[in-house]
């Protein structure tokens, strides 16, 4: 199992805690920057569809930022594979616009291509939902706190998955039950929220068990991932 270098012990924590800070923040941002500049409230079809507002910078340097700290976070060897593909996933989502109505079929590629890479993203962000929530087998026996993290871990993947298929779900409605549920906006967001909620639960775990610890950090550079139940 990969250990984490001690010039990585903190910066590990930090990234989380970014990860999800930005995630639980990107869709309240996003609504409310777009009412402040249109003067009116509403909710656009797709979190994807603020790429072609005001907001377009915003939700770019969002994303590619998540994808950026992605990439960087270092942890177990299957932790790093996956937040690397993730990343790049991210910033090809945030670069790759979703397609405007009457598109051509230039634009109509490159946005089923940002569908693609947001479905498979939302996917993996699921998976480390779940990879949070695995326990040291020299372990067995966590604490109740810890087995809160877990559950917690575990709740927001089993969320992530569930608003997918509500996503998929919600293109047999009408159109115009469509465009006035804006289901595919509330599914996004909720999935975002809980990858936001699991990373931020996860950054926060672990600096509360350095601040408790009598000696190394919970991500001291000589502990593998099974001896960090956060």
């Amino acid at each position: 199992m990969a250990v984490i270098p001690s010039q990585d012990a903190s910066t590990v924590r930090r990234l989380r805690l970014g990860i999800g800070v930005l995630g639980i923040a990107l869709p309240f941002v996003l609504v409310a920057g777009e009412a402040l500049l249109t003067g009116r409230f509403t909710v656009l079809d797709s979190i994807s569809a603020y790429h072609r507002t005001g907001m377009r910078d915003v939700f770019v340097g969002s994303l590619c930022a998540i994808g950026v700290f992605l990439v960087c976070y270092r942890y177990a060897r299957l932790d790093d594979l996956l937040s690397t593909v993730a990343g790049a996933l991210a910033i090809a989502v945030a670069l790759l616009p979703v397609a405007p109505p009457g598109a051509d079929p230039t634009e109509r590629l490159v946005g089923r291509a940002h569908q693609v890479c947001a479905a498979v993203l939302f996917v993996l962000l699921a998976l480390f939902c779940f990879l949070f929530a695995r326990s040291s087998p020299s372990r067995p026996r966590l604490p109740a706190e810890k087995r809160g993290h877990h559950g917690i871990y575990r709740t927001c993947g089993v969320v992530i998955l569930a608003a997918i298929g509500l996503a998929l779900a919600s293109n047999a409605l009408p159109g115009p039950t469509q465009d006035e549920l804006r289901p595919l906006f509330w599914c996004e967001t909720v999935a975002v929220l809980a990858f936001g909620a699991a990373w931020l639960t996860k950054g926060v775990a672990i600096v509360k068990d350095a601040a408790r610890a009598p000696g190394p950090p919970v991500d001291d550079p000589g502990a593998t991932r099974e001896d960090q139940p956060a």
